[in-house]
């Protein structure tokens, strides 16, 4: 399927929990992405780690092919007996999409919600026994704009005793997602939205751990980023005509990057003087370009910036108003489905410290680790170095 996948997922513990009960374990490949769900008895260490265990066999052995029977009669035999009830009991989601085939497995949570081009749509489920457990299995298609939205009893119980006698109920929260849908496109903030209206309907006192995870048939958002000159001057018009002749968003991170592609435009760099930070070098424009930025300080600030948001797991981006570089760079990485970097290995002696290999230069390094940080949101990311 040529459309992006993309997937979101959060969390709330229970009121005075330092761990959740819930776990979510994401595996993304080529063509590929399995998402699992887990809500471990209970709440607490306990809860955390039956979920977390759950959520490491089911996903392992599904991604290694093992069938379904083998897989749960795993997880019966592995997870540790509660003492208080004498029962090994962790409740598990997976949703697999190969393509555009999805595959639905549920034990024992609610029923996942399908969204078709935003509309409500029941799926066909099939009940298997294994054991003394019920399965319910599912296959079908997803298209563009299609949506999947996965919750544990948290979500379903949120306001139980409180805002709402019964909890806000599954048919309650379909209702809700029907409407957001019409509002937002992103997993990232369609999963917020959920969330913070759980968390709302709880007070802000979670009775229960609440997890949800949505995932989203979304068109492909493409940035191309060039960080830095080629070793090989003759390798410049090279790597310029492969920037401009990518799709989507693109980016020039260094100052010699930014006159190498203006040489070979033939057109002019000019630097920014609306937003003026004494941290951040201003931004400048090429005709053509939709972003350029100085180098080493922007993306070391950039990394930052993400650091921030994966630690807050905040995506209401409201909060990175800034219009400084890093943060106008942050909120088109943030913005892209597929990040394609171009990385020049020229050597800026400015940017080094004798004391250190000469490999180890500080603009590979800070760009290596801002592609470990959208590999972390599931970005779909290809480096290319010259």
């Amino acid at each position: 399927m040529s459309h992006y996948i993309d997937i979101a997922h959060a969390s709330l513990n229970k009121y005075d929990e330092e761990l959740c009960g819930d776990s979510v374990q994401i595996i993304r490949k080529k063509d590929y992405v399995m998402a699992v769900m887990a809500d471990g008895l209970g709440s607490g260490v306990k809860a955390n780690i039956l979920s977390t265990l759950t959520v490491r066999i089911v996903s392992k052995m599904l991604d290694m092919g093992s069938e379904l029977k083998d897989v749960v009669e795993t997880v019966a035999e592995t997870l540790p007996i509660c003492k208080e009830r004498n029962i090994a009991y962790s409740t598990f989601t997976v949703v697999s999409i190969c393509g555009n085939n999805a595959h639905l497995v549920e034990y024992d949570n609610p029923s996942v919600f399908y969204f078709k081009n935003g509309v409500y749509k029941k799926i066909d489920r099939n009940c298997v026994e294994i054991g003394d457990k019920k399965i319910f299995e599912s296959s079908f298609k997803l298209d563009l704009n299609d949506s999947l939205i996965v919750v544990s009893d948290g979500v379903i119980h949120a306001g139980v005793g409180g805002i709402l006698n019964l909890g806000w109920q599954w048919d309650n929260v379909k209702q809700y997602l029907s409407k957001i849908l019409e509002v937002y496109s992103d997993a990232s903030d369609i999963c917020s939205q959920l969330i913070t209206t759980c968390n709302n309907l709880y007070k802000n006192k979670p009775g229960d751990d609440t997890t949800a995870i949505v995932i989203k048939v979304n068109e492909s958002k493409k940035v191309t980023v060039m960080v830095g000159p080629p070793v090989l001057k003759n390798m410049d018009e090279w790597v310029v005509k492969k920037l401009m002749k990518s799709e989507g968003l693109k980016v020039v991170c260094g100052g010699t990057a930014a006159k190498i592609v203006s040489r070979i435009l033939n057109k002019d760099v000019i630097t920014s003087t609306e937003y003026i930070d004494p941290d951040i070098p201003p931004y400048a424009h090429i005709d053509g370009i939709d972003l350029v930025t100085e180098g080493v300080l922007t993306l070391r600030k950039t990394v930052e910036i993400f650091k921030e948001y994966i630690e807050n797991k905040d995506s209401n981006l409201l909060r990175f108003s800034r219009k400084d570089a890093a943060t106008r760079l942050f909120k088109i990485l943030n913005y892209a489905t597929d990040v394609n970097f171009l990385v020049g290995q020229a050597v800026n002696s400015a940017h080094q410290n004798p004391d250190f290999p000469s490999d180890l230069r500080i603009k590979v390094r800070i760009v290596e680790e801002l592609i470990n940080l959208l590999e972390i949101l599931n970005k779909n990311v290809e480096v290319n170095y010259f």
